[in-house]
């Protein structure tokens, strides 16, 4: 049974998983690399740089700008990190005899890996400590208490199940899933389409041409992760098909931010300083076009993307998606 659950990262979706834990009475013990951002906390009860509509109840928080609190008070981590920078930011962490959670929807770029497998691999935690948080959630949306959906992926069914309910909420529902490799790719794969998604609105393709998009989008992440890791699973759920169209739609998605400024004739450095939050799909491309040499899938879209933002041969923006537009059907 789960004691204390520590939380390593601060930004919009770190927010939200404290206000859901503690919005069901939950203790939490959050690590903030700034001692003013644990003040300003304090004295305000928001979070100064992100969701900071969201008014924290601090019966239920601990702040620590200092690991190793964590470390020592802590039988859960619940990691809520960017993926870019998840290495340099827990390398040193000590996660002996502790669950740990990732709702980290990208690739730790250091070991091209998945942050299943970076944990398994690079810190020696057993499968069966870890879970995967997925789903079409934004932070934004948990933020305004709008109903929303969650998977909880482990091998280890039973703590699946246990973090489940500690999440579940009457605007938060949690289905418990052991397909940890399917749901994590999946959260990776569909930041990438979603930018294409931005791309292709940034060039003004409508409507019709989307929806055509969106339906490959979910075939290329069917035949990745089938190929990766293939089990019995219905790429039909909402942690598969659902978290893709919410990306690729929603105003609130970085990553369709992202590439509709792409679209719109920005440079890659451009539309990230634009930008005062990271696209995890940039990261991920050049880790899934490297992983993909591996098992050669078929997968135009993202290599389609992957020329855009990091081709060497430049075409035009708008000459590769209209090549794109003949491979799709």
């Amino acid at each position: 049974m789960i004691q204390q659950i520590g939380i390593i990262g601060y930004g919009s979706w770190a927010t939200a998983l404290v206000k859901i834990l503690t919005h069901n009475k939950i203790s939490v013990i959050w690590h903030f690399p700034k001692q003013e951002d644990i003040e300003f906390i304090l004295e305000h009860h928001h979070n100064p740089r992100y969701l900071s509509d969201v008014e924290l109840d601090l019966n239920f928080i601990q702040l620590t700008n200092d690991l190793s609190t964590l470390e020592k008070k802590c039988d859960c981590i619940l990691l809520a990190h960017p993926s870019a920078f998840l290495h340099q930011s827990i390398q040193k962490f000590n996660f002996q005899n502790k669950f740990v959670v990732s709702a980290v929807k990208g690739i730790v770029p250091e070991y091209n890996l998945i942050v299943g497998d970076y944990l398994n691999k690079v810190h020696n935690i057993e499968y069966q400590y870890i879970g995967v948080i997925t789903g079409p959630c934004h932070a934004e949306e948990v933020a305004m208490e709008r109903l929303s959906y969650l998977t909880m992926s482990s091998q280890n069914i039973p703590f699946a199940e246990e973090f489940s309910k500690l999440l579940s909420c009457e605007f938060i529902r949690v289905t418990p899933s052991d397909d940890i490799y399917g749901t994590e790719y999946a959260a990776v794969l569909k930041n990438i389409m979603a930018i294409a998604a931005g791309i292709c609105h940034g060039l003004n393709y409508g409507d019709n041409f989307q929806a055509v998009l969106i339906s490959n989008a979910i075939q290329e992440i069917k035949r990745f992760v089938d190929a990766v890791h293939p089990i019995n699973r219905d790429i039909n759920d909402s942690a598969y098909l659902g978290d893709l169209l919410v990306t690729a739609y929603s105003q609130f998605s970085r990553n369709r931010t992202f590439g509709v400024m792409l679209g719109k004739g920005y440079s890659v450095k451009q539309a990230q300083l634009e930008m005062n939050m990271i696209a995890e799909g940039y990261y991920a491309l050049q880790c899934v076009y490297e992983i993909n040499r591996q098992y050669n899938v078929f997968m135009p879209i993202t290599e389609a993307v992957y020329q855009i933002v990091f081709g060497k041969n430049k075409l035009p923006v708008s000459k590769i998606i209209q090549q794109l537009t003949y491979q799709l059907k």
